[in-house]
């Protein structure tokens, strides 16, 4: 989550999100907005200004698949976490899916607000919903999956002495791509240029373009740098990083509630005359600043 956040619970009663028969102070949380992104669902609220001398101490954030009746949350309601500030981040998968969300205030005294009322948002669609051509890790947040994961990059250089060759359908992820791609600030990586190469097989060229999905767990924070993607030996794109928090290096679980990690998410399309019958050869070149770390990268047909 990009918020400061306390450790979430699972699922609570959906109509009165928290333990039950508990002291309630007046009013809701109010202004809720929620709105979908790609990969995301950004949350906004009023910050809540309770009465008689007492403090905010938190919000508790809950999400459900189904809204309710008399504006509650149906059946029951996941608490996604708890965060210090009028906003929140909820991480989700590619399908685009449409989810109800409601806020809680609690107070220093551990008095609570009743649940604000619910309101829906639906994140975008990303080309990763699509069919698969090709594709290394899962879209999912997360990079554990990934060699050397989570905080073993000193052993890259013995582990990928000429960068990462990948082969899609035989390549394992926990062995042949690593979660973190050096720059050329990169002392621990030789400060130099670092390739990761994704090989995948059609048996005919596609008729229609299709698309790349790059997503990221995190970056450096202020020297992300770029890269440059080819298919092919053919320029497909040039990548500006976003700065990120600089701990995915040591730190693997952007969907954790608490973690510092500010993902990224990358898209764009690949020309179908680009592909060709046989193999073909997806490259990302780390042109400048330092490291990126991976969550899932893959070539997809639109569906």
């Amino acid at each position: 989550m990009t918020d400061t956040t306390l450790p979430a619970a699972s699922t609570v009663a959906a109509t009165h999100p928290g333990r039950r028969h508990e002291h309630h102070v007046p009013g809701t949380v109010s202004g809720l907005t929620a709105t979908g992104g790609l990969a995301v669902v950004e949350l906004s609220w009023r910050s809540y200004r309770p009465r008689h001398g007492q403090l905010v101490d938190h919000y508790e954030v809950y999400v459900s698949e189904r809204a309710g009746r008399a504006g509650g949350l149906a059946g029951t309601a996941t608490l996604l976490g708890r965060t210090l500030y009028p906003h929140f981040t909820h991480r989700v998968g590619p399908e685009p899916r449409t989810r109800y969300y409601s806020v809680v205030a609690v107070v220093d005294s551990g008095a609570r607000t009743r649940s604000a009322r619910p309101v829906a948002a639906v994140n975008a669609r990303s080309v990763a919903a699509g069919r698969a051509v090709a594709q290394v890790g899962e879209f999912d947040h997360k990079g554990l999956e990934f060699a050397l994961s989570p905080d073993q990059s000193a052993s890259y250089r013995t582990a990928f002495p000429t960068g990462v060759n990948y082969r899609y359908g035989s390549s394992t992820p926990g062995r042949d791509w690593c979660y973190l791609h050096p720059g050329p600030l990169d002392a621990w990586a030789g400060r130099k240029e670092h390739t990761f190469t994704l090989r995948f097989d059609l048996s005919l060229a596609p008729k229609d373009d299709l698309a790349c999905a790059l997503w990221l767990i995190d970056s450096h924070a202020t020297a992300a740098g770029g890269a440059e993607v080819t298919l092919n030996d053919s320029p497909v794109r040039t990548l500006e990083f976003r700065g990120g928090a600089t701990r995915g290096s040591v730190e693997g679980d952007a969907a954790r509630p608490g973690t510092a990690l500010k993902p990224s998410y990358y898209e764009f399309p690949v020309a179908a005359g680009l592909f060709r019958a046989g193999e073909n050869v997806l490259k990302v070149r780390k042109t400048s600043g330092s490291w990126i770390a991976y969550d899932a990268l893959g070539i997809f047909a639109r569906e």
